[in-house]
């Protein structure tokens, strides 16, 4: 029972992989060419699906049927050329099905969730490398990715105004808070204070904003609709550029004498470190949004591969095995096999989800108590 729910879970609520599709491809195969191609096409099928998790979008799709309709509902799209343009994406100047749009005379084409401009007939135009060098816009749409942020962002404030009410009327924590106050002790006490120090409550509020946010929002990313905001490395870039304009501008003058003139250290090795110690600034905000944006996006496309080699295999058994061996072999291998390790590795999402949170605001405690330290105060206390 518990491996049927694996497969229906992953196969059809996780994924929204149609298993109607690939079951007609499986009634046709009945050569080795004919099944190689089948496999091919399933797996270009697997990489359109992971592609269309991972990356944007410009409309909000919640399933796919069986005749290959996106269901879901359109966003706006608001871009800048020569003015600014705005209309929904389902509309008669949307982008649909990746047809060109005319707008006051200007064609525009989107490729790869990004909008460029065409000639009439939608031509793109490419190096000899393949790469699309047609004009781009200045993107401003309300993109799934922008959605899910406003919402969590909504969200957050709709939650915590409610849980700081509530203290008001009651010390004792009562609904949401009874699961958020030890995340904010934890936060406070385990993170904030042994960073950064008695200077902690100037941070405090950064902190837990910026942890509950990638928290909610790699939550949301384990859902099925594709959506994966801190796997969108612009995403991680203003997250780590938060951090690091919070410490340059947080930090007193023992932080930049240590990075500029370092005290105890002969002057050609200050000269030799000085420009490291500069380049350090920007690879600390750098490994946080590489980090966070790595992290995420693995364990997505570790997640959906495994779903999809359960249609790989079962399209490849199919074909060349006998229908009572088939059945054994898909039984015991697909069943079995696939769905449980990717539950497995599902729930290890779920663990990163809550450590990816932890460690952009752990380091982002660490690099904020490095420059607010006062290091003078330090010596004269040890002795």
């Amino acid at each position: 029972m518990f491996k049927k729910f694996a497969v229906l879970f992953y196969s059809i609520f996780v994924l929204n992989l149609v298993s109607a599709q690939h079951s007609g491809a499986d009634a046709e195969a009945g050569s080795a060419t004919t099944e190689l191609s089948e496999k091919d096409k399933v797996s270009k099928e697997n990489k359109e699906y992971i592609d269309h998790h991972l990356l944007d979008a410009h409309d909000f799709t919640l399933m796919v049927d069986k005749e290959g309709h996106h269901i879901g509902f359109p966003l706006p799209v608001i871009f800048y050329d020569n003015g600014f343009h705005a209309f929904m994406s389902n509309s008669k100047e949307g982008f649909m099905h990746g047809e060109t749009t005319e707008v006051d005379g200007a064609f525009y084409k989107l490729h790869h969730e990004k909008i460029y401009k065409t000639d009439a007939a939608g031509n793109l135009k490419e190096d000899e490398e393949g790469h699309v060098t047609s004009e781009k816009v200045l993107d401003l749409s309300i993109t799934k990715s922008v959605l899910i942020i406003l919402l969590t962002a909504v969200f957050m404030f709709l939650l915590f105004a409610g849980m700081a009410k509530s203290y008001k009327k009651s010390a004792v924590p009562t609904g949401a808070a009874r699961f958020l106050e030890p995340l904010v002790i934890f936060v406070r006490d385990e993170i904030a204070i042994p960073n950064i120090g008695h200077k902690y409550k100037r941070f405090i509020g950064y902190l837990l904003t910026v942890f509950f946010f990638i928290l909610f929002l790699n939550v949301l990313g384990l859902m099925p609709f594709g959506i994966n905001v801190t796997g969108n490395i612009t995403m991680t870039f203003f997250l780590a550029i938060l951090t690091y304009l919070i410490t340059t501008f947080s930090a007193n003058k023992d932080y930049w004498k240590h990075i500029f003139w370092m005290p105890g250290v002969p002057v050609p090795m200050k000269l030799i470190m000085l420009p490291i110690e500069l380049l350090g600034t920007i690879t600390k905000p750098f490994a946080l949004m590489i980090r966070l944006f790595a992290n995420m996006t693995a364990g997505h496309i570790v997640v959906m591969s495994l779903i999809g080699l359960i249609y790989v295999f079962k399209n490849v058994v199919a074909g060349v095995a006998f229908p009572f061996l088939t059945l054994v072999i898909y039984l015991l291998e697909v069943l079995v096999a696939f769905p449980f390790l990717t539950l497995v590795i599902y729930l290890l999402e779920v663990l990163v989800a809550f450590l990816q949170a932890y460690i952009f605001t752990m380091l982002s405690a660490l690099f904020i108590g490095m420059a607010v330290q006062e290091h003078e105060h330090e010596h004269h206390a040890a002795h």
